[in-house]
């Protein structure tokens, strides 16, 4: 069931305030490229992370995650995580479920606070920011979670009009305005007066997309976004990607274990492993990479330790072991 209004925060919508080539891409678990690529090449290749340094410039990041550390219990999810993030830039986000993702979206607006570690939007730190502070700066962000987390008891119209509602002072004609134009952006004027109930499960993206640019954030985030969708009404999604960046200049950072979403959309691709990034690069590195823990993931291939699991497990069921 989706959440219901009124809670301080929720997915898919601009983030409301709390109230109160080459084998270039390659990188070992510091974020450096691996010793023998340096070794071979003397400096980092094109797309690699440089050793002491965020991947990419941060001169020109708009968001900067340094040296990021996080644990829930025992469990570590974050081991020293470090990426920029380039305006108007696609940044697609891979890696096995539970390889922190999702975790990591969650810092860019410290709606998780790092165990250590910085966190930069604008050059200002925002990582140990009191909420208070926070206010303004979340809805410069949008999100699309891939639940759509829609209100159920509210019409579409009321939904996307939620977080200006909430956050701004806009005349409730300005408000109607702003949701007409943003259901035109997605394709589905003339939905308004529905329930997301009534709506197919691409039709509810769609409605939490417009949701998301309510506001004209600066950056949306996705998180698997095209989930639970069929590949033509995937595609939709991927087209309204685009449609987007190119149209409204936004950064965006999505995560997704879709490959051809991934291709279809990225700008640039990292890969989260084991808590750091092991791969970060653009499309043509990524398909062409050499390292074959990404080129498992990317190829949809089992490791040799799950297929021997596997082939144990059958062995004992055909021998009646237990």
């Amino acid at each position: 069931m989706a959440s219901k209004p009124g809670r301080p925060f929720q997915e898919s919508a601009t983030v409301p305030a709390r109230r109160d080539g080459s084998d270039g891409g390659h990188a070992d678990q510091s974020g450096a490229p691996a010793a023998g690529d340096r070794a071979a090449a003397g400096t980092p290749a094109r797309g690699a992370a440089r050793q002491g340094t965020s991947p990419r410039s941060p001169s020109e990041a708009i968001i900067r995650l340094e040296k990021l550390y996080k644990s829930f219990g025992a469990l570590k999810v974050l081991a020293g995580v470090s990426l920029a993030l380039r305006q108007g830039e696609t940044t697609v986000i891979i890696g096995e479920s539970g390889s922190g993702k999702s975790v990591l979206l969650k810092h860019i607006v410290a709606l998780l606070r790092p165990d250590a570690g910085e966190v930069y939007f604008h050059d200002q730190r925002i990582d140990n920011l009191p909420e208070r502070a926070l206010v303004d700066l979340r809805t410069r962000f949008g999100f699309l979670f891939q639940n759509s987390a829609l209100f159920d008891s509210l019409t579409v119209a009321q939904n996307i009009a939620f977080p200006l509602v909430e956050h701004s002072r806009k005349s409730r004609k300005d408000i109607d305005q702003v949701v007409r134009d943003k259901l035109r952006m997605v394709g589905l004027d003339g939905v308004q007066n529905k329930r997301p109930a009534e709506l197919s499960g691409g039709q509810r993206k769609r409605v939490a997309l417009a949701r998301a640019i309510a506001q004209d954030p600066e950056v949306v985030l996705y998180d698997e976004p095209t989930t639970g969708l069929d590949p033509p009404r995937a595609d939709v999604i991927n087209e309204l990607i685009l449609k987007l960046k190119h149209e409204l200049g936004v950064t965006s950072v999505i995560v997704t274990h879709d490959m051809t979403s991934a291709f279809k959309v990225a700008d640039r691709v990292a890969m989260l492993y084991e808590g750091n990034f092991i791969f970060d690069g653009t499309v043509e590195q990524v398909k062409t990479t050499l390292d074959q823990r990404v080129r498992r993931f990317i190829e949809g291939r089992a490791t040799e330790e799950d297929l021997a699991s596997l082939h144990d497990a059958m062995e004992d069921t055909r021998t009646g072991r237990r």
